[in-house]
């Protein structure tokens, strides 16, 4: 994946992992807390997991793709092995977001065949889930935002100036 509109598709692409990672993470994080917004959600929240887990191999192809076509130096460098690391950041919130979506569903079909003392069995299990998946989703975030400063360094380090430019010639 090359270009897209004459533009380098990764530069376009980017753009649905930095957006699409933190809402999944938030989503993962409210309905492993919260049963109620799991069950609200439905499978709403894997598919937001499914997409943003195909998003990240797309972007870092295309940014492969961009690596290939630009001057290679450490700030480069950096940022296409940071991007790297995101896929499993991003797998870990795709089984999440499917076990919660599950375990949210089971609950809400043996709500009414179970009594309710065995529900208070699946609190260990539940608070578990609950901070693994704050842990991975907090995990992915930072991830991406790391992955994003390193590739705003590699691509603005020294394609501006730090003193405004008067392009017009006014003087307002």
């Amino acid at each position: 994946m090359g270009l897209i509109n004459g533009l380098p598709a990764h530069v376009l692409l980017v753009h649905f992992v930095v957006v699409l990672v933190p809402l999944t993470a938030l989503a993962l994080a409210v309905c492993a807390i919260w049963r109620s917004a799991a069950q609200r959600m439905g499978i709403v929240l894997p598919l937001l997991a499914l997409v943003t887990l195909v998003s990240v191999p797309l972007a870092t192809q295309a940014g492969e793709w961009l690596e290939e076509h630009v001057d290679s130096d450490a700030l480069v460098r950096r940022h296409a092995a940071l991007g790297d690391g995101l896929l499993p950041w991003v797998g870990g919130l795709f089984l999440l977001a499917v076990l919660v979506w599950w375990a949210a569903r089971r609950s809400t079909a043996s709500a009414t065949e179970t009594p309710r003392g065995t529900r208070r069995s699946a609190a260990p299990v539940h608070v578990a889930v609950a901070v693994l998946s704050l842990v991975i989703a907090a995990g992915a975030v930072v991830d991406v935002y790391r992955i994003g400063d390193s590739g705003a360094k590699a691509a603005w380090h020294d394609g501006y100036s730090k003193a405004a430019s008067d392009s017009d010639g006014d003087d307002h």
